[in-house]
């Protein structure tokens, strides 16, 4: 049965909504670690850069293709040239894929959270807990299902019911929790004379000092990948909230509104994140923290806290739980959507068929630390296990390419004035169009074509 379209009710909701998407654990999780890794300073002056640039064209391209098609990523490219329908086979596919793995990692934020609010949370900085965890048969299986449940439910609510309700509730709840902790690592103060200000300074102030012209190129490699994180682009998300956009209401505007907000969490989360750890850790303890960053590193620091820790951890944690379920929200409704267009499934067939297949893919995912245990060298250098290679296929592989599809479609084919027409039909103004121009024709395309040799090993 086909149903009629949905559309979020108002500009806001669909600001929050897409921001909630943006707003998740490329933004807690990702962000503060490769800011570490990357010398702080400089990868967060790259990215602010690449933010105003790279990101705003893709955000502005893909919200548009959206609301002109009011289609979902799978049929929306089609739509606008049947030459193009492989970028919305292959938009679909990346959230297909990251949806059983994203809530796997849901689930282990939840399994922190319940830790820390029951008053154990000390007990996850010992060493071994997390891989420990991670490694048992049943506990990260319940709580993907806990997670992947609750998602479930949201969207099967549906668009207004669902998705703008709970983000309209749980955005401004996560903005408040962000602020209040950032604000705390400020003000914390370590046994070695180190304090919250120091590690800001290493986070906020740029520095090129022993760094080679290759190092730099690393750092904006990674500062590239982390956008399509943040933002939530090339992965059909912009593309099916952009066809819930109702017509009358100010495109721009609310892509202004989206990337300021991400951006904001993103340098807030590494606000969070950094300056506790350089205080308890040192600068050595945090550029060597990695993808643990959060889950092993950031719980020694709560321990050394003392009392106090057990409950930043525990409003930590629940902050960056909110993130996770309204990102997982965005996942999960790009695949219902592209379900419901292509084959004209209501929304509770669609929600509960991909619910049950995103739940077996995330089990033998959760069994691949046991039972299914390998290890496989990828070509960019890392030792992945299955959760590692989905990680890889979808983010490295599939979303440069997907990004690419959608310039050289907008670029080249249907012509930007298709997406400026589009931005500005209720008299808007674009800004930044000639940027806009010279982003989607030439230089994105080129840029994410390095991004994509990057990610191959071709280019190290």
């Amino acid at each position: 049965m086909n149903e009629k379209r949905s559309s979020f009710s108002s500009s806001i909701g669909f600001v929050l909504a897409a921001a909630g998407s943006a707003v998740g654990l490329g933004n807690i999780w990702r962000f503060p670690y490769l800011a570490a890794k990357d010398g702080g300073g400089l990868f967060l002056f790259i990215y602010i850069i690449l933010a105003l640039t790279f990101g705003f064209t893709l955000m502005v391209s893909e919200v548009a293709i959206g609301r002109k098609t009011k289609q979902s990523a799978l049929t929306a490219y089609g739509k606008l040239n049947g030459k193009f329908k492989w970028v919305g086979v292959f938009a679909s596919v990346v959230p297909f894929m990251i949806l059983p793995y994203y809530c796997i990692i849901g689930g282990w934020v939840l399994k922190y959270f319940l830790a820390f609010l029951t008053g154990s949370g000390m007990e996850t900085a010992s060493d071994g807990y997390f891989s420990g965890f991670i490694t048992g048969y049943w506990q990260p299986i319940l709580f993907d299902i806990l997670f992947l449940a609750a998602t479930a439910i949201i969207i099967y609510r549906g668009v207004n019911k669902g998705i703008e309700s709970i983000s309209k509730v749980l955005m401004p709840v996560l903005l408040l929790f962000v602020i209040a902790i950032a604000i705390f690592s400020l003000t914390i103060k370590g046994n070695e004379g180190r304090t919250g200000l120091d590690g800001l300074k290493v986070y906020v102030v740029p520095s090129i000092a022993g760094k080679s012209a290759h190092d730099v190129f690393i750092v904006l490699l990674d500062a590239m990948g982390q956008l399509f994180y943040s933002i939530s682009v090339a992965m059909g998300i912009m593309v099916t909230y952009g066809s819930y956009f109702k017509d009358e209401s100010n495109l721009m505007k609310s892509v202004n509104q989206i990337e300021f907000f991400d951006t904001l969490v993103a340098f807030l989360a590494g606000v969070m994140i950094i300056p506790a750890v350089f205080v308890f850790l040192g600068e050595e303890g945090m550029q060597n923290s990695g993808p643990g960053l959060m889950f092993i590193a950031l719980t020694k620091v709560f321990a050394q806290m003392g009392t106090v820790g057990n409950i930043v951890g525990c409003i930590f944690f629940f902050m960056v739980l909110l993130a996770a379920l309204t990102s997982a929200m965005s996942v999960l409704e790009t695949v219902v959507a592209s379900l419901m267009d292509s084959f004209g499934w209501s929304r509770s067939k669609a929600t509960i068929i991909e619910s049950v297949i995103a739940l077996v893919i995330g089990i033998v995912i959760c069994l691949g630390y046991n039972i299914f245990y390998f290890e496989m060298p990828l070509p960019n250098g890392a030792t992945a296990q299955l959760l590692d290679i989905m990680d890889y296929v979808s983010n490295n592989i599939l979303m440069p390419v997907v990004a690419i599809g959608t310039c050289i479609l907008i670029g080249w084919f249907v012509k930007p004035k298709t997406v400026i027409e589009e931005a500005t039909k209720n008299g808007e103004k674009f800004g930044r169009k000639h940027l806009y121009v010279a982003m989607i024709k030439f230089i994105a395309p080129v840029l994410l074509f390095i991004l994509l040799l990057g990610s191959l090993g071709i280019v190290k």
